[in-house]
């Protein structure tokens, strides 16, 4: 059923899908073939299943993509070397290395192998520090991004607004701060971050004009810690028990959808929300990078 107030990622998704296709075009015509790498370590169940997606929207999109996989006890060296490898083909654009890595590899070792111009999951130190200097010239991670696009493409007024984001996690809670106080008309926020530490939680978020939930905790936001009006963003992502599921267990984003929709002045749906949001800025990105590292 149609929710009036649904902010709906899969159509934004497929909007910047289609604008992303036509560069990939105009690449094409230059003789340019953007290409993206997938590095996956192990059998990991859900890295299989996103790596497929990602593989799948390359090809719709024209991007010629490849999957690298190495086994379980790889080494942090075997790793490295094989990102130095594709660091040096002039063929691949974009490196994305799978999370999780088994437990022997540091992620932060093998995040920074990757070049900075290759980086399109942005977690390099240098896009990490371009992004936080207001640098429009690094790549942001994909998620915070995304959510960026979803805010600014649903013509939620941001500047001037309080966010309060639910979570300091490296992947979504810092970038996404340090994107929505940027000095820009597509941001200006005031921001608050909020964790595990956040003494009365509640105060925080029922202040909030943008509520961005990335905490990982199933169904965390219920309706009395949301201001009747406000922008909720739901990131989680978490597996919950459910006998009449298929398998057991069901995906739950952070936020009370049931409880939270009808208080709230727009909401993300959790699947259909952010998650394509995510795969459709990495092709972003990845053209992106090929444009850059071809003058074109």
């Amino acid at each position: 059923m149609p929710v009036a107030n649904l902010i709906d990622g899969r159509a934004i998704a497929s909007q910047i899908q289609g604008e992303t296709a036509q560069r990939v075009t105009a690449l094409k015509a230059r003789g340019v073939e953007p290409g993206l790498v997938f590095v996956r370590v192990g059998e990991d169940p859900a890295s299989r299943v996103y790596v497929g997606m990602k593989e799948k929207v390359s090809s719709q999109l024209g991007i010629r993509s490849e999957t690298k996989i190495l086994p379980e006890s790889a080494t942090e060296e075997q790793l490295l070397a094989l990102v130095a490898q594709l660091n040096a083909d002039s063929r691949v654009h974009g490196i994305l290395v799978q999370a999780p890595l088994p437990r022997h590899i540091r992620e932060t070792v093998i995040y920074s192998a990757v070049l900075p111009e290759k980086d399109v999951d942005g977690f390099h130190p240098v896009n990490v520090g371009k992004l936080m200097l207001g640098d429009p010239n690094g790549f942001w991670p994909c998620t915070p991004a995304g959510v960026l696009e979803l805010l600014v493409r649903s013509g939620v007024k941001i500047e001037g607004a309080e966010a309060v984001i639910l979570g300091r996690g490296n992947i979504v809670g810092k970038p996404m701060a340090a994107i929505l106080c940027q000095k820009s008309k597509q941001a200006n926020a005031t921001v608050t971050i909020c964790h595990s530490q956040t003494r009365d939680i509640k105060s925080h978020c029922r202040r909030a004009d943008i509520l961005i939930a990335a905490m990982g905790v199933a169904k965390f936001v219920t309706a009395d810690m949301v201001k009747p009006g406000a922008v909720v963003v739901d990131v989680g992502v978490n597996r919950v028990n459910d006998p009449a599921a298929k398998g057991g267990s069901r995906l739950v984003g952070d936020v009370d959808f049931e409880a939270v929709q009808p208080i709230a002045g727009k909401i993300t749906p959790n699947p259909g929300g952010v998650g394509p949001m995510t795969i459709a800025m990495l092709m972003q990105n990845t053209v992106r990078a090929a444009e850059l590292a071809t003058g074109s």
